[in-house]
């Protein structure tokens, strides 16, 4: 019987004498490196390091405003188009481009509340305190200068707190005591929805399902509205009140609410009694919301003097940006190319942010391009190994948002360690602790 063995010829692996250096056998293949895990670790660990080296999100700031910037606006037709309004009436319509102010108005005596944009991009509408709702022409604004007489005016009978235009038809909507539906021809508001709510903080359409818009009241309710049948379809009330509410562009079932106990809440309309997400990290009430037109990540502003960027499928923020002389954040957006931010914050100025804060901008080489998407493709791989993902989380944030933090887990921790004693004690029959978190602070709901 013949046995085949495999054999090498000991004159590839044997020194002739003690000071030649050995052989190694090596391969060429990168696949098949014998360091290839190490290796590929520590350039991931260079990545993340990298981009927290260059990671400086401030661009610019706008000045104009003579007081606090409460709300702003985008151009759906123009990327470089904003309009603001602030808290002495003035309205100033921006060019992101040059960083200019396109036109200055003074339409309101008080705070300007809401500022929305029609589809078309010709016309902006802005409500305030004063109960009056102005009309003005947004079409070359640059070239042609318009007065402040020449803006249209409807007085109401209630003060407003919001707008926001009908994504098809020429009708938008304003919150208050009420929400009235308005004809951009009318004076007189078409219909009126009320379902026995106090004052109306927020309304927002439907970017998708158009005929469906959502509001939030100061009794702490959200409610749903079909402008066709002009009734209600569902409410939930909360444990506290909703600040600000913002649809999903690319999910029209799906809409994140800003509230007053520091958190976010994801819900889907056709299931509100339990949320799909809660969003923790701000130390303090969340004053507005808006999403990336990817609809994969919002940004959120508030009274801590922070701005934060959440993923939607995520709990915690993925971002924060803050500066020494920023203060309370009134209104945010998303650029519609995903590329910025903007923020509107009480010591007049509107702030401009990169989206990704470690982004580089300006013309890159295909070599650049080609190392950012294998740096990205590592981060990804290696997203879970704790070296990298302290670095990739670590933020440097102010002190008081630090304190408050900590003091926020302190009480947390003491409340939790309260009921379980309790528990324990059999002082409560039922456990708090176990309901989740995504419904116990909803309240009640109704349809």
């Amino acid at each position: 019987m013949k046995v085949k063995v495999i054999s090498r010829n000991p004159a590839e692996y044997t020194r002739k004498t003690k000071h030649d250096i050995q052989r190694i056998a090596t391969n060429i293949d990168p696949n098949l490196h014998p360091l290839e895990a190490p290796r590929e670790y520590q350039r991931a660990m260079n990545a993340v390091k990298l981009d927290r080296l260059f990671a400086k999100p401030f661009m610019g700031s706008l000045a104009g405003h003579n007081d606090g910037v409460m709300c702003m606006a985008k151009d759906p037709t123009r990327l470089s188009t904003i309009v603001s309004g602030a808290a002495d009436g003035e309205v100033k319509v921006w060019d992101l481009h040059t960083r200019a102010c396109l036109h200055t108005a003074q339409l309101h005596h008080g705070f300007v509340h809401g500022v929305c944009v029609t589809p078309d991009g010709t016309k902006f509408i802005t409500v305030g305190q004063d109960k009056h709702i102005r009309i003005g022409k947004l079409k070359n604004v640059a070239d042609e200068q318009q007065d402040d007489e020449e803006a249209m005016t409807i007085v109401s009978k209630n003060f407003f707190t919001g707008v926001d235009h009908h994504r098809r038809q020429e009708m938008f909507a304003t919150s208050g005591g009420v929400v009235d539906l308005w004809s951009m021809h009318r004076s007189e508001p078409i219909t009126t929805f009320s379902w026995g709510a106090d004052t109306l903080t927020a309304v927002k359409f439907n970017p998708v399902e158009v005929n469906v818009l959502a509001t939030a009241a100061d009794d702490r309710n959200i409610a749903l509205y079909d402008v066709r049948a002009a009734t209600p379809i569902r409410k939930i009330v909360m444990g506290m009140k909703t600040n600000a509410i913002c649809w999903n562009p690319m999910e029209a079932f799906n809409f994140t609410c800003a509230n007053e106990d520091n958190n976010l809440y994801t819900f889907d309309m056709r299931k509100m009694r339990s949320a799909k997400n809660v969003h923790k990290d701000h130390v303090s009430a969340v004053l507005d919301i808006d999403y990336s037109p990817t609809g994969t990540a919002f940004v959120s502003g508030a009274y801590d003097k922070s701005i934060r960027i959440f993923d939607i499928k995520e709990g915690r923020s993925k971002e924060i940006y803050h500066t020494k002389r920023m203060q309370r954040i009134f209104a945010v957006k998303w650029s519609s190319d995903a590329k910025y931010l903007l923020s509107g914050s009480d010591e007049m100025n509107i702030r401009l942010w990169k989206a990704n804060a470690s982004e580089a901008l300006g013309t890159q080489s295909a070599r650049q391009r080609a190392a950012k998407k294998y740096g990205d493709a590592l981060k990804d791989r290696f997203k879970h190994h704790p070296e990298v993902r302290r670095i990739q989380r670590h933020r440097h944030v102010p002190k008081a948002i630090y304190k408050a933090r900590s003091n926020k887990t302190s009480m947390e921790q003491a409340a939790k360690r309260k009921v379980r004693n309790a528990v324990d004690n059999k002082s409560i029959k039922s456990n708090p602790l176990k309901d989740s978190e995504r419904s116990k602070h909803i309240l009640n709901e109704f349809e």
